[in-house]
């Protein structure tokens, strides 16, 4: 399989709320800093276009869409608003039309914080689609912290159980749970095509705090569709990342100085 016949969707479109100090696309945070932390080169996100396979790529945009464009606009990408910040489902469902014109049998989906996943590990993630219609990038970290897990049977995921939920298991549950789900997937195209409309009519209804207020929203998240495929009795499975740095998503000020001082590291 050539790395051409795969599409990659990075979403790049969330305020970044926890980078409290920072008011611009978090995805355009330096690895190398500059005057300072938040000033700098190698942008996050053009780190991840350089590790993701050569095929035909969607960046899903709207924070500060016009900076995350104008850092990427030499690198020949398709651009999708999202134009509701309503999940990283509704990340997904932005990119139907561009999904529609393509034709690679392979789809990576992954976020714009995460820089440190190798082009192997891409790779090798779409290489299980050989046996499954959807494979999960799994880590196993040394603190679960409020990561969600994949429950699996058998070597097939399950569910996607997040923490708000697993933390009331039983602690002997619990302790089996040892696979994290990072928020990178692989998944076919046609399996993708097919779940986005089922998708589509299922929203959450979340409660968000807005100008004080507490407002009811529909979100859609990836975790359903993997819940909708697996109902139907598709395959899901997962790859275990070589550590937990490659997983680590860049969230705050004390994540963003972890990272610089990985990639530094990496560099030297």
């Amino acid at each position: 399989m050539s790395d051409t016949e795969v599409i990659s969707i990075i979403m790049a479109a969330g305020r970044g709320s926890r980078m409290k100090e920072y008011k611009g696309n978090k995805t355009l945070l330096p690895l190398v800093p500059g005057s300072s932390y938040f000033e700098g080169r190698k942008p996050i996100l053009r780190h991840i276009l350089k590790n993701l396979p050569a095929g035909p790529k969607a960046i899903v945009v709207n924070h500060c869409k016009r900076d995350v464009m104008a850092a990427t606009s030499n690198m020949d990408l398709n651009y999708c608003e999202q134009t509701v910040l309503n999940g990283t489902g509704g990340a997904i469902l932005a990119t139907e039309s561009f999904l529609g014109m393509q034709s690679c049998p392979h789809v990576i989906i992954t976020m714009g914080d995460v820089p440190f996943v190798k082009p192997e590990t891409y790779r090798l993630l779409v290489e299980q689609l050989k046996q499954n219609d959807l494979v999960i990038l799994g880590f196993r970290p040394i603190d679960k912290k409020q990561y969600g897990v994949l429950e699996i049977e058998s070597g097939r995921v399950k569910k996607i159980t997040e923490w708000k939920y697993w933390k009331d298991y039983p602690s002997e549950k619990q302790q089996q749970l040892n696979v994290c789900n990072s928020g990178i997937y692989a998944v076919t195209t046609q399996a993708l095509r097919k779940y986005l409309p089922v998708m589509a009519i299922r929203p959450e209804i979340v409660y968000k705090e807005i100008n004080g207020k507490q407002i009811a929203i529909e979100e859609y998240f990836i975790t359903d569709l993997i819940e909708y495929m697996v109902q139907d009795g598709r395959i899901a499975g997962y790859f275990e990342a070589g550590d937990e740095t490659e997983t680590m998503g860049i969230d705050d000020k004390d994540s963003l100085i972890k990272a610089q001082q990985i990639f530094k590291t990496l560099s030297d």
